[in-house]
C-alpha cells in the first residue's frame, strides 16, 4: 500500500478526546487530526513523537488530516490506523505473501455472518468451504519484540472469537489474522494483564480450531506491505 498523496510530518502535541490529536507541522502550524484508533495506543501517544499525517482528498471533511503512522521510539514507526489493516491483509492475499490464505477465487468484505456480526474478509472458493478471516491490528510493544493484544479491554473481540468458533463448528474455516504495523516485533501475545478475558476467548478458540496467525509490515512514510510470518504465542 503507498500513500498517495504523501504523509506529512510533524510532531505530537497530544491525543484526546480518543479520535483526536493536535499535532505541529513543520512550518510551525498546528493542526488538529482524526485519530483512526480507538484503543488505549499503550505506548505509541507520547507528546513530542514524530508522527505523519495523511492530508484529506475529500473537501468538507471535519478534519482536513488523519493520523497515520508514529515513531515511538528512534527508528520504529509505527502504522496506528485500524482502518488500513483490512486492506494490507488482503493486499498480502492477493499477492501471495499469504500461503496459507492462497487458493480462494473469491474475497468479500463486511459480510454479515452469525449472530449480527460482520467478518472482515471472506474467502470462498467453489471447491473448498469458505474461510471467514477476523483482522486485528498490532501496535502495542513491550521488551523484548513482543508485540500484545489487545491494548485495551475489548468485549466486542471476546464476541468475534466467539463467532469464529462457531463457524469451525459449521464445518467453514476461521483465521484470527494478526496485522502487526511496526518492525520490531518478533510475536504476538494475548495481553492477559489487560484483558484476560479476551485471552481466554482466544486460547478457547484456537482448542476449537479456529486458526491464529500474525503478519508483521514494513512501515515507512512512502507505504506499508505485511511480508513477515510472526508466531502467535499463548503459554
Amino acid at each position: 500500500m503507498r500513500f498517495d498523496p504523501p504523509l506529512v510530518a510533524g510532531t505530537l502535541v497530544r491525543r484526546y478526546q480518543r479520535f483526536l490529536a493536535d499535532v505541529t507541522l513543520a512550518d510551525g502550524r498546528t493542526v488538529t487530526a482524526h485519530c483512526p484508533n480507538t484503543g488505549s495506543m499503550l505506548g505509541c501517544a507520547e507528546p513530542g513523537s514524530p508522527v505523519w499525517l495523511s492530508p484529506a482528498v475529500r473537501p468538507g471533511r471535519r478534519c482536513a488530516w488523519t493520523w497515520e503512522l508514529v515513531e515511538p521510539a528512534p527508528g520504529v514507526r509505527v502504522g496506528l490506523h485500524t482502518g488500513r489493516s483490512n486492506h494490507l491483509v488482503r493486499e498480502a492475499i492477493e499477492r501471495g505473501v499469504i500461503p496459507s490464505l492462497s487458493g480462494y477465487t473469491r474475497i468479500r468484505h463486511e459480510v454479515r455472518y452469525g449472530e449480527g456480526s460482520r467478518i472482515d474478509l471472506l474467502l470462498e472458493a467453489d471447491t473448498r468451504p469458505p474461510c471467514y478471516v477476523e483482522v486485528k491490528n498490532v501496535t502495542a510493544a513491550v521488551r523484548g519484540g513482543v508485540a500484545l493484544f489487545p491494548d485495551a479491554v475489548t468485549a466486542r473481540g471476546a464476541r468475534q472469537l466467539a463467532e469464529l468458533e462457531a463457524e469451525v463448528g459449521r464445518g467453514n474455516r476461521a483465521v484470527m489474522c494478526f496485522c502487526v504495523q511496526r518492525e520490531d516485533v518478533r510475536e504476538v501475545r494475548p495481553a492477559d494483564q489487560i484483558d484476560p478475558a479476551y485471552g481466554r476467548a482466544l486460547r478457547r478458540a484456537l482448542a476449537a480450531g479456529v486458526e491464529a496467525m500474525a503478519w508483521r509490515a514494513r512501515v515507512s512514510p512512502e507505504g506499508i506491505a505485511l511480508d513477515t510470518a510472526l508466531p502467535v504465542v499463548c503459554p
